[in-house]
């Protein structure tokens, strides 16, 4: 039996720069993973199945139907290579959803990653990646994880030199936001006040793991539809920041936010006082790689 961790992401920037005529959206995004994982367990199996679990006292709006990302991997990594075993999968659930941390896209990007090991593959990085794209615009970054500027519609990637673990405090206010619903908004323009992020000042300031210089250079231009669609989000970004955060911020196209903390301490405590309102506070930190995989038994 294989254990593969699907780890998060949060965007310290993220900026549309454009739109193709298919109506996606050109990306400009600094993105790292972070600690906060979901867990895959892959065993053989003579067809493919999927079981979803969560944690003590959650519960996940999650399809065990081909509308499930972790399906869609299977299958197309099926059809990519001819594969004709199968695998049970059972995916524990700890990333909330809809909440741009990138949940689904990691559990897919798991899934890839599990069942090339499972099935003795070894496709090149190109091909895993094109594959992971076709499921979803974050899965490339998600498959290798650890620090990135993520361009194009997602699959354009330039890996960078992560810095130390950063602490973060992780907050989901509301239920969950439709991406595609945040980007059709974002795309009748831009809400009144966006602050742009700039991805070279945030780049040079992670690598100095300067955090004072993140906290200007970073943005999300999504964040005001966000916040103009739940209201919320802009209370636990007011709240994250009472509470010490260096800066907060929406991640990805919600609904989730993150504030950046200077110390685990500062972080734990804000994380405590936090959770006595928001359900879904979650301490964690920044991490150095995206998926990893083990061998159990």
């Amino acid at each position: 039996m294989l254990l593969v961790k699907a780890r998060a992401k949060i965007n310290w920037t993220l900026d549309v720069t454009g739109r193709r005529p298919d109506g996606y959206h050109w990306m400009d995004m600094l993105m790292s993973s972070v600690e906060l994982h979901d867990t895959l367990f892959l065993e053989e199996a003579e067809k493919i199945s999927l079981a979803v679990a969560g944690k003590p006292g959650e519960i996940f709006d999650v399809p065990v139907d081909e509308n499930n990302l972790v399906l869609r991997a299977a299958q197309s990594l099926r059809q990519a290579f001819g594969e004709t075993r199968g695998a049970a999968i059972r995916l524990v659930k700890r990333i909330p959803v809809g909440a741009g941390l990138g949940g689904g896209s990691a559990d897919a990007a798991a899934a890839i990653i599990g069942l090339c090991q499972l099935w003795e593959m070894n496709p090149s990085v190109e091909k895993k990646n094109a594959l992971g794209l076709s499921i979803g615009a974050d899965v490339p970054f998600l498959l290798t994880g650890g620090l990135a500027r993520v361009s194009g519609i997602g699959e354009v990637l330039e890996p960078l030199t992560a810095p130390e673990p950063i602490w973060l405090v992780v907050v989901q206010p509301c239920g969950g936001l439709s991406t595609r619903e945040v980007f059709k908004t974002y795309g009748h323009g831009p809400a009144g006040g966006t602050r742009r992020p700039d991805g070279p000042e945030a780049q040079s300031a992670l690598a100095a793991r300067d955090l004072p210089r993140l906290a200007l250079a970073m943005g999300n231009v999504l964040e005001p539809v966000g916040i103009a669609m739940q209201p919320l989000i802009g209370n636990a970004i007011t709240e994250l920041l009472n509470y010490g955060a260096v800066r907060a911020m929406m991640t990805g196209s919600g609904s989730a936010v993150f504030g950046v903390f200077e110390c685990e301490s500062k972080a734990r405590a804000a994380g405590e006082r936090l959770r006595g309102r928001w359900k879904r506070t979650i301490v964690t930190q920044t991490a150095r790689e995206g998926c990893t995989w083990d061998r159990l038994g």
